[in-house]
């Protein structure tokens, strides 16, 4: 009797033989029988053996090889060859032989190749000549102006949306998430920026308004992708996924940086409370990455608060406290999760989030 795949189950479902919570309980059982995950794991896997690691050096160096020649020579016509080498090379291992950890780097490579002939062709200048003390030496300062910024980074999105289309690699989401804040980046320097923290928002900067722009499309492209893959069983929710760490640190530091420039009192007790609503969202969507974003904020808060003596080793209890409610929080986030959404009201998508506990089973 053959295995039974992934792609059988959704399969399976997309033919109406199996409901989505059938076939995710069947592949849960399943891999938990194999020692694979539990129950209430939420699935990241970046390769599957060690030869897929073999074949990504491999690949890393012959990457290398060919975007040092084209550095050497000519950008568009190296990387052109080089593009239609990476989607051969994507059919192979990511389509036929369903490799993940060559599938990112390959995807990785052909974003960085678009991007570098994209600006070649509307000739952006990488590095200026400058010289200390009689030595001449080049310095990495690109130059380009806000059109040439906003193409380079639509037709890298572009192409790596393309890419998704086609190859359905989870991670392309990621690279597109940091298309943009490179373009966030982009028009900060073109505009210009001279205040103390770029990543304040009341002092109107385009970096801070840029991430938190960035943060929330990511974010909302992150839950639609886990409304349709509520159960969790393929590409859907693992794009998702990498949306959600695209979002939560650009959510996060901008907020937290925003209200930290307020100082005590107001801004402090602020930050606490986005601390709170981010954990309350991380366990409504399921979504640790948002809770994590957020760990080194509430560590310097409560160091701040702690600290009354003014001989900073409040720091130790700190670590202590968090570290052990951080480890509760995990180790007991499925009872947590129910209860939560079991207290929240109805609200339109709840029922496309993940599954949670819907009565406090009695322990048998």
């Amino acid at each position: 009797m053959a295995d039974i795949t992934a792609e059988d189950l959704r399969a399976a479902v997309a033919a109406g033989q199996l409901t989505e919570a059938q076939a995710a309980g069947l592949k849960t059982l399943a891999e938990t029988r194999a020692g694979m995950r539990q129950a209430e794991d939420e699935p990241f896997e970046l390769f599957r053996g060690f030869s897929e690691i073999f074949v990504t050096v491999g690949l890393g160096i012959l990457l290398t090889g060919a975007f040092g020649l084209a550095i050497a020579t000519s950008i568009p016509v190296v990387m052109g060859v080089a593009i239609v080498a990476l989607y051969f090379l994507a059919r192979y291992f990511t389509l036929t032989r369903r490799m993940m950890l060559p599938s990112i780097l390959l995807v990785t490579a052909f974003g960085t190749a678009v991007l570098m002939v994209a600006a070649d062709l509307l000739s952006v200048e990488w590095y200026q000549e400058s010289t200390i003390a009689g030595y001449s030496y080049s310095r990495f300062d690109p130059v380009f102006d806000v059109v040439h910024a906003v193409a380079i980074a639509a037709i890298t999105a572009a192409a790596l949306g393309l890419w998704f289309r086609t190859f359905r690699v989870p991670f392309a989401m990621f690279l597109i998430g940091l298309t943009g804040f490179g373009l966030v980046i982009a028009l900060t320097m073109s505009a210009g920026y001279d205040g103390d923290n770029p990543f304040n928002l009341i002092e109107g900067s385009a970096m801070a308004w840029g991430t938190l722009v960035l943060g929330l499309a990511a974010l909302a492209g992150g839950i639609w992708f886990d409304m349709r893959d509520p159960h969790r069983l393929g590409r859907l929710s693992s794009s998702g996924f990498w949306l959600h760490l695209v979002a939560a640190p650009a959510l996060v530091n901008t907020i937290a940086q925003t209200f930290l420039v307020m100082g005590p009192g107001l801004g402090y007790g602020l930050m606490a409370l986005a601390l709170v609503l981010v954990t309350l969202l991380a366990v409504v969507l399921d979504r640790r990455s948002f809770l994590t974003a957020g760990i080194g904020y509430l560590i310097f808060l409560l160091i701040y608060l702690t600290d009354r003596s003014g001989e900073g080793k409040s720091w130790i209890f700190v670590l202590l406290g968090t570290g052990l409610l951080l480890t509760l929080l995990g180790s007991f986030w499925i009872e947590a999760r129910g209860r939560i959404m079991r207290a929240l009201p109805d609200f339109p998508g709840k029922d496309r989030l993940p599954p949670y506990k819907t009565d406090i089973q009695a322990p048998a």
